[in-house]
């Protein structure tokens, strides 16, 4: 905990006691101490596992978004199986994209869409854990064990390694979508250290990383941030940081630091803040709140600036039954598939603009595929046989697609791509496969996914 001030008058001639400062570097972390946490990372280069300086966003689209109508359309199909939406060209010849994404098809030269990704579950539960774990046997989401193989934060900047953002829900069907997402993407049998990062949640992780001041003194907001500025001001002139170790430091510089620094949108262009701005598509089947979808990419792409490497965002809402809890295609693509259309394309734009494609690979995907036959009331129903999978940056041959689905769009009619090779495309873009496979100190489990799983052919 982070004290900025206290009852206590043994204090130094610089004005804070020599304990309450070294609270800093005991920052509770679900039990731990947030310098633990970082030294994990140092061990994990000394151990000399080989990382690359890239990182992951993952737009996982929970309720299972239609590979038809976003990736797919095939419109040469019959009549209730093709898109619903209709489909665009895109910057590549021969691909397109469904009708709501208008802008996202001049990116497709920046993407790779894969048309043959299939699993076998059908259940939103079940399904969830196994595309977030990929079917791994530790039952960790596919951040943990990023986070396991790179260390647990940033050696210079102490950014958590993995990070999940996600949204307070109004509606009662995305909340139920938000928390099987949490659920799936925690750190199974490798441990609570790897615990994603959960910016504004309410778990334990933040409740301990809240910064502490007198009660009386709670009720001013403004003080909490005088107190804060003054603090950091101490520090640059009086030098406190010395008798630190470098993991205390690195724990203080996460509160006050440049990791702290990224979670703050207002530093920001305004003017590209309102192009990822997504506020005005309302989104929700019962009750609605505006899409943050914009927010949550910006964010992800300044933490990975800051060192982060696995981002995951959620995005709910895409069980598109036209049933009593969720809407159909048309009205349910037009509600989620447009604000995902702009603050993608955005997002891509912005990594161009920045250098940082090749630095971060972006994924998207989510539960499962849906129904090849539209149902009577004009929704598609639960279908993994053919699933929705789509990257862009990170250093992969873009600009196509990989695998065939079959004229009727029910299963691949090429050769399938499953859940292992998701994963194994994640690892090899974050680390050199060769080497972290000659690594002795690697938990067996893990080193089983390596030995088994090959990356997506020509992709990687």
């Amino acid at each position: 905990m982070l004290t900025l001030a206290s009852s206590r008058t043994d204090r130094t001639c610089n004005g804070l006691s020599r304990r309450e400062f070294m609270q800093v570097g005991a920052l509770g972390l679900g039990g731990l101490t947030l310098p633990w946490l970082m030294s994990m990372q140092a061990q994990a280069a000394a151990a000399g596992i080989p990382t690359k300086d890239k990182s992951v966003v993952l737009l996982f689209c929970s309720g299972g978004p239609s590979h038809i109508e976003t990736f797919d359309p095939k419109m040469l199909a019959p009549s209730d199986v093709r898109s619903m939406t209709g489909e665009v060209t895109t910057s590549v010849p021969g691909i397109t994209f469904g009708g709501t994404f208008e802008n996202l098809s001049r990116h497709a030269h920046r993407m790779a869409i894969i048309r043959s990704f299939a699993h076998k579950t059908g259940d939103h539960v079940k399904a969830i854990e196994q595309v977030m774990q990929c079917g791994n046997p530790m039952k960790s989401g596919m951040g943990a064990v990023v986070s396991r193989l790179r260390g647990t934060s940033h050696p210079e900047t102490g950014m958590p390694t993995h990070v999940h953002l996600f949204t307070d829900e109004v509606d009662g069907q995305y909340n139920n979508e938000k928390n099987r997402m949490l659920n799936a993407d925690g750190p199974g049998s490798l441990g609570a250290a790897f615990t994603p990062f959960y910016p504004g949640g309410k778990g334990d992780v933040n409740r301990n990383m809240q910064l502490g001041i007198p009660l009386a003194r709670l009720d001013e907001r403004r003080t909490l941030k005088d107190s804060l500025d003054r603090l950091q001001r101490d520090i640059d002139t009086r030098g406190l940081m010395e008798g630190l170790d470098k993991f205390e430091q690195q724990a203080f510089d996460l509160i006050l630091g440049k990791s702290r620094e990224a979670f703050d949108l207002s530093r920001e262009d305004p003017a590209l803040v309102r192009r990822y701005d997504t506020s005005r598509f309302q989104t929700g089947h019962k009750k609605h709140r505006p899409s943050e979808l914009g927010k949550q990419l910006l964010l992800a792409r300044r933490l990975c600036e800051a060192g982060c490497g696995f981002v995951t965002v959620q995005n709910p809402g895409w069980d598109m039954h036209a049933d009593g809890n969720n809407p159909g295609i048309e009205v349910g693509m037009d509600m989620l598939g447009r604000p995902v259309d702009q603050a993608v394309s955005v997002f891509l734009e912005d990594l161009a603009d920045r250098g940082l494609s090749d630095r971060v690979l972006f994924i998207i995907t989510g539960d499962f595929g849906r129904t090849p036959k539209v149902n009577k009331r004009g929704g598609r129903d639960h279908w993994p046989n053919l699933s929705t999978l789509a990257f862009a940056g990170g250093g992969l041959k873009l600009g196509q697609a990989i695998g065939q689905s079959a004229p009727k769009l029910d299963v691949p009619a090429s050769q399938p791509v499953g859940l292992e090779n998701l994963m194994a495309t994640v690892i090899h873009s974050l680390f050199d496969v060769g080497q972290l496979r000659l690594q002795s100190n690697i938990p067996r489990d893990i080193a089983a996914v390596l030995e088994r799983a090959e990356p997506i052919p020509g992709l990687v």
